[in-house]
């Protein structure tokens, strides 16, 4: 950052923000000495306020300062590169940056890689403008800071550019909708950047997921007190059928008898359905039709490797064996079992679970559905996944997985695969599309878990009606409830936000539908704004035809014209249903 604009921008800020947290002190003290209150105010609801306040400052305050820290670093290492003379070996170069990276690790009490890392973030972060001046300015986190950095990572200059411009520059050709970068809780950031990325990004999602799902791993990390960690990296429809599998699942052991969280019904059913099941599918088993007449789709995305049961999601399944046994006898794994009793007697027969319903919609754009772009798709819960592996659930995979069709002219949501009973209600279809998740300020639950909730409820005139719904997990659904939090009008494509008992308002969080992709060449023959041309007169054959300047204005003839009804043009998306059957 230097001694310039970058520096003094930071600073002004640092010291206003100082000052701003100095004088909420003081008036916390004034009111704590019992003076300093007016004539109706409410000492405690407002030193409660304060605290909001300062901390709300505080955060401010941290942001600048991270500005400052992440200018220095970054500085600190080009001025060590340039008291290196031009001319020295590259050994000599390394060892300089080398030294300047331990003096930062010392300076911050860092470990080396900490250090190093937090100084390629720095010079990252120095070539984001956009960046720096909103962490400088307070109005991202340093959280935030790290993601721009990551998610840029590849995209090249202009890619990069764009989608920082996307998210912090009001003034951008199509900025972010809704609640403003800083407002977004880190994950909930990261997500909206992640699927700005996997649209925009200069190589295809499908090639750079065929790269990474050779990497699919189990990894098993000890832990403290008896515990570890299970890891599985895997592709995101396998990964999102096993969490909806085991979550509903957990939900159907829930009751007044149930003395376990959901937090830990889950690992539970796992354990369960690891231990319990038999070994994973041969290539011979690929094609053997389940119950409802479909193949089980039994391979991995992009390879040969068996991914066993727990790839399809609950609502495929209707046969899980009973505890330590399965189809073919004893289970594969009885050691291990027994060493797991505990956790395994805990769950009863699975296949007597009352299981909820799961179903996951995949929002598929026109032509990517039809396989003449690549783009991406959307996967209820998780975010952008492969073209391929979108046609792959809505054609053969898991028949809980339902399609949505994206509008090509603007992105938005067209119409709804209805081919299972089990999507009964469009509104509660078009509820998830619009929220996506918990509407709850930070709320990252997606809408598999979550509850509509009428925004003024029926007792107080309220109407059923999609401006007037929210989706709610059952979390912040029961704190609406009990509390003064309270949701703003929502309307039929904007979810509702929020505001807290202490009056601040949280702006709701949109999605960035986008134009989808059009095919190569379909639109090189259309004029600009895609204004078809009108098409040429046809005359009929003969000579018996009636040329309509020869017909007077008071001919009865031009009354029976207008009389017929005009001929529409046919719809042209009346056969999508046959392309998901």
């Amino acid at each position: 950052m230097g001694n310039g604009a970058g520096t003094a921008l930071a600073m002004e800020g640092i010291q206003a923000s100082t000052s701003r947290l100095n004088a909420l002190f003081l008036e916390d003290s004034a009111l704590e000495a019992g003076g300093g209150a007016g004539a109706g105010v409410d000492v405690l609801q407002r030193r409660y306020e304060l605290c909001l306040e300062r901390m709300a400052v505080a955060k401010q305050l941290e942001a600048q300062i991270a500005a400052v820290k992440a200018g220095d670093a970054a500085e600190a290492v080009g001025i060590q590169h340039a008291m290196t003379p031009p001319d020295a070996p590259l050994h000599e170069r390394t060892y300089a940056e080398m030294s300047a990276v331990e003096e930062i690790a010392g300076v911050l009490t860092l470990s080396s890689p900490a250090a190093g890392a937090l100084v390629a973030q720095a010079r990252q972060l120095a070539t984001l403008p956009l960046a720096m001046d909103a962490l400088a300015a307070g109005t991202i986190s340093w959280q935030h800071a790290k993601i721009l950095v990551d998610e840029t990572d590849a995209l090249g200059t202009t890619g990069t550019a764009a989608l920082v411009a996307h998210f912090l520059d009001p003034d951008a050709p199509k900025p972010a909708r809704g609640a403003a970068a800083g407002e977004l809780v880190p994950n909930r950031f990261r997500a909206k950047v992640r699927g700005w990325r996997e649209r925009h990004h200069p190589e295809t999602l499908a090639k750079r997921h065929s790269k990474c799902a050779a990497d699919r791993r189990m990894e098993c990390t000890p832990d403290r007190d008896g515990m570890a960690w299970l890891s599985l990296y895997l592709p995101a429809d396998t990964a999102n059928a096993i969490w909806n599998r085991t979550t509903a699942l957990a939900r159907g052991f829930q009751g007044p008898e149930e003395a376990r969280t959901m937090s830990q019904l889950r690992p539970d059913v796992a354990a369960h359905l690891l231990l319990s099941a038999g070994p994973a599918p041969s290539h011979a088993q690929e094609s053997t039709p389940d119950r409802t007449g479909t193949a089980e789709r039994s391979t991995v995305e992009g390879t040969d490797a068996p991914v066993g049961l727990a790839s399809l999601s609950v609502n495929d399944q209707t046969d899980a064996a009973p505890i330590g046994t399965d189809a073919a006898g004893p289970t594969v794994g009885d050691a291990s079992a027994a060493a797991a009793t505990d956790v395994n007697s805990a769950c009863a027969d699975l296949a007597s679970v009352p299981v909820p319903k799961a179903d996951v919609l995949v929002t598929v754009p026109v032509f990517s559905l039809l396989g003449l772009t690549d783009e991406p798709a959307n996967l209820d819960g998780y975010g952008p996944i492969p073209a391929s592996m979108a046609r792959k659930l809505v054609a053969d995979g898991a028949n809980s997985f339902h399609r949505v069709l994206v509008d090509p002219r603007d992105g938005a949501p067209l119409e709804i695969g209805r081919t299972s009973y089990r999507l009964t209600k469009a509104m509660k279809q078009a509820l998830r599309l619009r929220d996506g998740k918990c509407t709850f300020p930070g709320c990252n639950n997606h809408s598999l878990d979550n509850e509509a909730d009428h925004l003024q409820a029926w007792q107080h005139g309220g109407t059923t009606g999609i401006s007037n719904l929210a989706q709610l997990c059952p979390k912040h659904h029961r704190l609406k409830h009990n509390s003064r939090w309270t949701p703003t009008p929502a309307t039929e494509t904007e979810p509702p936000g929020w505001t807290s008992p202490s009056d601040r308002h949280y702006r709701a969080e949109h999605q960035d539908w986008e134009p989808p992709h059009w095919p190569p060449g379909l639109l090189a023959a259309e004029p600009p704004e895609f204004q078809a041309a009108e098409p040429p007169l046809e005359e009929p054959a003969g000579d018996n035809f009636v040329d309509p300047a020869d017909v007077p204005a008071d001919d009865s003839l031009w009354a029976d014209f207008y009389a017929m009804p005009p001929k529409l043009p046919g719809d042209p998306l009346k056969g999508w249903g046959l392309v998901h059957c």
